[in-house]
């Protein structure tokens, strides 16, 4: 996870990683997507830092 995550982030990454781990997928593969998702999300609320143009 990012530095500067909250801790609700961090079990939502948990979660959905060990869900694509239930579901087949390898443990490289499942962290890269549970990051990716939860990246999206902090995204979508406004949880990170705006980028300089």
């Amino acid at each position: 996870m990012p530095a500067g995550s909250s801790k609700k982030r961090e079990r939502q990454y948990e979660h959905i990683k060990e869900s694509y781990k239930d579901r087949g997928v390898s443990t490289d593969e499942a962290e890269e997507r549970a990051a990716r998702t939860v990246n999206k999300e902090r995204r979508e609320h406004g949880e990170t830092k705006k980028q300089k143009s």
